[in-house]
This record gives C-alpha cells, sequence and structure tokens, in this order.
C-alpha cells in the first residue's frame, strides 16, 4: 500500500536524524543581511516614560533602534495589542523596542544597553485579584442544562471543592525566527517559523501600512509548533519586516530561548471551583463549576481556549443539571495562547477532579464512578450540555479495551501488595478516559486550500495551506494524492506552504491539518484525474467511468485484453490536447454551527475517543516519581498513516505528562519569569517516557464517511490520556486531589496534608 492507510515514514524523517532538513535559521543569507535583537520591559506594570538608547545606537554594528513611533502603520497585531509598548507597560518581557545591527552579537550587545525609564505601578499577578477585581480578558462564558442548583440542593450528598493547574511553555526546538525581505513598490517577503502564514501577512500588512498582496508568507517546516507558533509568530515576523522596511535591507530575528520564553505566552493555567450534588452509587447529579483561566495581559487566543475548556468540562460523562462558567482573567503576565489541547486538557481535568473526590467520599474506585457516569451509560444520556450527540459505546468500548490491555485488575493486586510491604516506596495505578471534539471553535477558520499541478512528465507538484511542524501532515496529505491518481509517493513534489500559492489559510491547529487540507487537496487532484480521465476514455474508446488509475498507470478493462497507459504517458498526452493539469482545491467543514448567545451547537465535526492506564512509583522521602508503563488505546477512525499517528500519540501523552507532573512556570512577587531556561523549566527527557509503552489504534474504529477516507484527528485528543499519570500518583499516595503540576514538592506536602 503507498497512498492512504500506508504506514510510511515522514517525508523528513531521513533529513531529520542526518541534519539535512533546512530549518528558517539554516536558509543561506543574502549580502547584507541585517540581525535584530529584542528591548523587553524589566518590570511587569508601569508607565513607560522614556528609552535611553544613545548609548546602544554608537555601538558598533548598530545600525537602527526603533520603537512605536516608528511603525509606518498600525502599532497593533490583535486587539488592543501594541507591537511596541507605547505608554503602558503590561508584563515583564513584554518587547520595548527593537535594535537592528550587522550581526546578531551587536544587536544582542546593544539591546541590553538600552535602559527603559518606568514609573512602577502595582501588578496584578494571581487568578484570584483578577477575580476580586473583576478583570477579565474574555467575558464569562456560561453554558446551562437544567437547573444545577435545584439538582444539588435535592441530591443526597454535596460537595465542593477547588483546585489549580498550571500553564505550559511550548519549548520547541526551533525558537521564533523569521527572515524579512524588503522587494520593488512596499513588497515583503517573509520566512516565518509559523502555523498561520495568512496571519503573518496580516499583521505585517498592517504593522506596515500596506495590503496583504505586497507581502508573502512562506515555511518549508517549523522544528515544533505546539499551538506556540499560531499567533506569536505573527509579531516576531512584524518585528522583523519592520525592520527591514526601515533600513531597506533583510533582516533576521531568531529570538534567544530566554527572550522567547519571556515574551511568548504559554498554556493557560486555570483555578477551579466547583459544587456537586451526588448520590451513593456516585451518580453526579448536579454540577456548578467555574473554570477561571489565566489570560495574561490581553486578548489573544483566550476565547477559543475558554470555549474549548467549557465544552470539554464534562469530558465523557454526563450531568443532566449542570452549569458550567469559563472566563480569562487579566494579569500582569505574558498574554497566554493556544497550546495543544487548547483549552480541552485543562477542561478535561474538571471532571476527574470531581470523579475522584466523589469516588472517595463514597468508598467507591475513581474508575466505577467514571463509568457510571459516563454518556450512554444506563441512566445517563448521549448528548452534551451544549446539544451535540457523541457515541457512549465507543466512550465504553474505548475503556473496556484499556483496561483488558493493560490487565487492570491482576495489577490492581499486585500493586496492593508492593504498597503493603514496601517502608517507602508506592506504587499507583491510574486511568483517563477522553472524548474530544475535532474543529475550529471559530467557525470560519474551518477551512483550507489546496493547489496541484501534474507536468507533462507525470510528476506532481502539491501545495496547501497546512503546515509542517514534525508532525507529518505534509506526508498524510500526499498520501491522499497518491490515492486518487494511483501513483507512488515519490512523483510528488512535497512543497512550503505559501501566501502566494493558496491565500486565506487557517491555522494548523486544532488537530485539523489532515481533515482540512487533506480534502482540499484530495478535491484538486480529483479534478486533474476527472480531465485527464476523459483524455484516457477517448483514446481507449470507452465510457470514462471504466477508466482505472492504479499502479502508476491508467488502464481499461476491455474484452479481448486490457489497455493501458503509463501515467506520464496520459500525462504528456493531456498536454498535447491542451488539457488543464492544474487546478485549486476547497474544502469547508460541513454540518457545524455554533451560538455563542445560547451556548449551545454542533461545534465539532466529530469526536475523536481514547483510553489510557499509567503506572507510577513515588518516593515517600523525596517526592520524586516516575512512570513505570502506560497502555493506550486511541480512535484514530481509518488511519491516513499509522506510523504517524503512532507518534503522534506518543509525543502527545509524553508531553501532556510533563505539563501535569514536572514543568512549572514560576514568577516571583514582581511578576518576573524566573523560568526561562532549561535549567529552570524541567521538561521531559528520554528517562521520563514509560519504559513499557504500548500503544494501539482502536481496530475497526467507525468513522464518519464524510471524513477524509473515514480517517480521525490525532494530534491534540492524547494530551488528555496523560491525565492518567496524576490519576495514578493520587492512587499511589492516597489522596484524592492534587494541584498540578504534580511536582516532588507538592507530593509531599499532600502527603504531610493527609498524614497531618
Amino acid at each position: 500500500m503507498k497512498g492512504a492507510g500506508a504506514a510510511l515514514r515522514h517525508d523528513s524523517a531521513l533529513k531529520h536524524t542526518t541534519g539535512e532538513a533546512r530549518f528558517l535559521d539554516d536558509t543561506a543569507e543574502a549580502a547584507g543581511t541585517l540581525h535584530a535583537a529584542l528591548v523587553l520591559s524589566p518590570i511587569a506594570h508601569g508607565r513607560l516614560l522614556a528609552l535611553e538608547d544613545a548609548a546602544a545606537r554608537a555601538m558598533p554594528g548598530v545600525v537602527a533602534v526603533l520603537g512605536a513611533r516608528d511603525v509606518p502603520g498600525q502599532n497593533d497585531i490583535a486587539v488592543n495589542e501594541p507591537l511596541f509598548a507605547d505608554g503602558l507597560v503590561e508584563f515583564a518581557g513584554q518587547p520595548l523596542a527593537v535594535v537592528v545591527a550587522t550581526t546578531r552579537d551587536d544587536a544582542l550587545r546593544a539591546a541590553a544597553a538600552i535602559r527603559a525609564e518606568i514609573t512602577p505601578r502595582e501588578p496584578v499577578l494571581s487568578i484570584e485579584r483578577a477575580l476580586e477585581l473583576g478583570q477579565n480578558v474574555v467575558a464569562p462564558q456560561v453554558m446551562t442544562r437544567g437547573d444545577a442548583a435545584r439538582a444539588i440542593a435535592a441530591a443526597p450528598r454535596r460537595m465542593e471543592a477547588e483546585f489549580r493547574a498550571g500553564g505550559q511553555e511550548h519549548f520547541y526546538l526551533e525558537g521564533q525566527v523569521a527572515l524579512a525581505t524588503p522587494g520593488e513598490d512596499g513588497e515583503m517577503l517573509v520566512l516565518s517559523s509559523t502555523q498561520h502564514p495568512s496571519e503573518v501577512q496580516h499583521v505585517v500588512a498592517k504593522v506596515l501600512g500596506g495590503a496583504c498582496h505586497r507581502v508573502t508568507v512562506t515555511c518549508r517546516r517549523m522544528g515544533g509548533g505546539f499551538g506556540g507558533k499560531e499567533s506569536n509568530a505573527s509579531w516576531v515576523a512584524a518585528v522583523a519586516a519592520l525592520a527591514a522596511s526601515a533600513t531597506g535591507r533583510p533582516v533576521k530575528l531568531r529570538l534567544t530561548r530566554r527572550a522567547d520564553m519571556l515574551a511568548t505566552g504559554k498554556r493557560h493555567p486555570f483555578l477551579y471551583r466547583w459544587t456537586a450534588g451526588f448520590d451513593a452509587q456516585g451518580r453526579v447529579l448536579g454540577l456548578e463549576a467555574l473554570l477561571a483561566a489565566d489570560g495574561g495581559w490581553s486578548v489573544d487566543m483566550s476565547p477559543g481556549v475558554v470555549f474549548r475548556a467549557v465544552t470539554h468540562a464534562l469530558n465523557c460523562c454526563d450531568v443532566a443539571d449542570v452549569t458550567i462558567t469559563g472566563c480569562a482573567v487579566k494579569t500582569n503576565t505574558v498574554s497566554h495562547t493556544a497550546f495543544r489541547g487548547f483549552g480541552g486538557p485543562q477542561g478535561a481535568l474538571l471532571m476527574e477532579d470531581v470523579v475522584h473526590r466523589v469516588a472517595a467520599a463514597c468508598g467507591l474506585p475513581p474508575e466505577e464512578v467514571r463509568a457510571r457516569n459516563f454518556l450512554g451509560a444506563p441512566g445517563k444520556g448521549e448528548e452534551t450540555p451544549y446539544g451535540q450527540k457523541v457515541e457512549g459505546d465507543l466512550i465504553a468500548r474505548v475503556w473496556a479495551e484499556a483496561r483488558q490491555d493493560s490487565d487492570w485488575d491482576r495489577r490492581r493486586g499486585e500493586i496492593a501488595a508492593f504498597n503493603a510491604t514496601h517502608p517507602t516506596l508506592r506504587r499507583g495505578l491510574g486511568s483517563m478516559v477522553l472524548a474530544f471534539g475535532i474543529s475550529f471553535g471559530v467557525m470560519h477558520l474551518n477551512q483550507a486550500g489546496a493547489l496541484v499541478h501534474v507536468y507533462a512528465d507525470g510528476s506532481i507538484r502539491l501545495n496547501h495551506g497546512g503546515t509542517e511542524m514534525g508532525q507529518g501532515l505534509f506526508v498524510k496529505v500526499a498520501q491522499v494524492v497518491c490515492d486518487v491518481f494511483g501513483t507512488d509517493l515519490d512523483r510528488i513534489a512535497i512543497t512550503a506552504t505559501s501566501t502566494a500559492e493558496v491565500p486565506n489559510t487557517a491555522p494548523t491547529a486544532a488537530s485539523t491539518g489532515s481533515d482540512l487540507n487533506g480534502w482540499a487537496a484530495h478535491n484538486a487532484a480529483e479534478t486533474i484525474k476527472g480531465r485527464m480521465a476523459e483524455v484516457a476514455a477517448t483514446r481507449f474508446g470507452i465510457p470514462v467511468e471504466q477508466v482505472i488509475f492504479a499502479d502508476n498507470k491508467v488502464w481499461a478493462e476491455r474484452i479481448g485484453g486490457n489497455v493501458v497507459l503509463e501515467f506520464s504517458e496520459l500525462a504528456k498526452l493531456c498536454f498535447l490536447e491542451r488539457v488543464s493539469l492544474s487546478s485549486t482545491g476547497f474544502y469547508r467543514t460541513p454540518d457545524i454551527h455554533w451560538d455563542r448567545a445560547t451556548m449551545r451547537g454542533n461545534p465539532f465535526f466529530y469526536f475523536s475517543y481514547g483510553a489510557a492506564v499509567s503506572e507510577v512509583i513515588v518516593d515517600t522521602l523525596t517526592g520524586e516519581h516516575r512512570c513505570l508503563r502506560t497502555d493506550i488505546v486511541q480512535d484514530c477512525g481509518r488511519s491516513l498513516n499509522p506510523a504517524i499517528d503512532r507518534g503522534q500519540i506518543e509525543g502527545a501523552f509524553v508531553q501532556g505528562m510533563g505539563w501535569l507532573t514536572c514543568e512549572e512556570l514560576w514568577w516571583d512577587t514582581q511578576g518576573r519569569l524566573r523560568t526561562v531556561g532549561p535549567s529552570t523549566y524541567k521538561i521531559p527527557g528520554s528517562r521520563d517516557v514509560p519504559p513499557i509503552f504500548n500503544v494501539r489504534l482502536l481496530e475497526g474504529a467507525p468513522a464518519r464517511s464524510e471524513t477524509i477516507f473515514r480517517s480521525k484527528a490525532v494530534g491534540e485528543p492524547p494530551v488528555l490520556l496523560a491525565i492518567s499519570v496524576a490519576n495514578a500518583l493520587k492512587d499511589a499516595i492516597g489522596v484524592e486531589t492534587l494541584d498540578l503540576p504534580a511536582t516532588p514538592e507538592r507530593l509531599l506536602m499532600a502527603l504531610a496534608r493527609r498524614e497531618g
């Protein structure tokens, strides 16, 4: 098998491992290229009075120092979000100016020499304080079904609780980088490490005061994105373009790791407060909850993050009477942004906390309580509070299969025996089940375009609006085109994403890359195939519907023998017959809608389901812990590429585990981020990957016929499965709740509270 469904390696796998893959910083620099460095605010909040830059301007190699007053267009990159602070400073790390010099080292030295004169103001640094002040960057979104207050009051038992989950740094291997080259008549070519070339195009045009047709943005590949290059890449590119426009020379801006971590947003930290009514069997009868995200200082992507957190707050469970309120408060920290899962993982934590606390109160296993509250369980519905139906049978199925794969019952007894005899070490077993909605919450983003050329020699050129950040999107979409034409993958040239080839693209995010761009490329290829089939039918003297494309050939069955043309022969024949072998393709997701006023609709094209079981071991003297084994069953429909999908599942799980166990962001009392590099911010390493790591795609998984070859998205859902590790840690130390990330210190504090 060579097309859709084949387990083919990533198109750049060999280049990645040999170092041949070219990332933006590997691009040869044109003669005269300048380099830029940012000047960042050292304080969290205050009035910017002046920048003392005379010394910097006099330093060797410095060509220009540019700030808010040097922006020819709008000093605004989003909604009331200035490119450079103009008067008011809102967070420590906010860009104040950019230095442009002949070398990067010269630019960095000069930027460090600039002093900002700022009159400080008291910053707001916590979600609790922002809630007290009523400071929001996103107004509350309230999802209601039934009468939660009445159901809670009438329930046999009642409970209220509060907990927290921290944010997460993207820590992509390739940091934020852009190279801008000015051209004639105000044209600007921007090479950007971005998940959203069209947004870069829009923001650059806005800052320069020009139109989008003057700005071309390209991206061949990124060294990781995870949502961090969805909006943040736009302002980085805009700074480079501003400097290029001002100097008339190419300018590269590559942030240092420290500047990157200071100036770009993170996964949103959340504060949860909830009240539930339930019965002795652990069935949750009513639930009221507040999910308060720390949005940082500006709007950025917070509305969509809150939307997804609210719609995923019950995850795979059903509560008849429920009110979920989500908001994003304003604090004087960096504006938090998209991160893999986009609020879904934070939302799903709510019901897991409810399940575990209710289970402890009822003296029941959390898995039993969760299953009794499953969507589709006896006495439970199959519709979310916002009115969209899910497949309860698939929820039950993935959990049953993960439980069986993990040998749950035997290991429960084995772990209990170990814990009863060991003086200091404790093992724990935890699980997680997910139902994750696939589509952008912002309806207009659910669209994609593609451009396909077939050349006269039978080779094929493919371009689409999706971006490659290591996730294997390009090879998947190429496999779709192979399937249409019946050709080998090596006939297809995979090309850089470019706003000059496919305009008005959506970001590569929300796990929609294969769904949207796969269909767009499929539609373009089918148009060309139809034209080629007509030429073949005329040559063969048969109806067009009898023409078959397969094995790099075009053929038809005939009485007395088959008639065959090589694909390349037919391409040449089409050219000679003056038949167009180029086509655009377009796709928009059908059957989705959302009413923001009522918080009801069908916002997701479909749901992805999965389940995981994880085992951990904890040293109760130090709080150190390790995940020993994980078993995962993930629904990918009919996978476009099982090898790529397995890699995505494994990577998402480990990244989620990092968020929940070791990646801790820490701001000091002045609002300065102190975890600004790998020495102070711990991401998972190879030793943190479970030594026994079993990943299986759900076999025979049903999927909507309208998805591309009945496949399902895989990029984000498995992040939620890492919650099984947090649940296993609770089990190991005998507590029903943990603030996250569950660092050794937090585990020791939880143990002290339990024993005290």
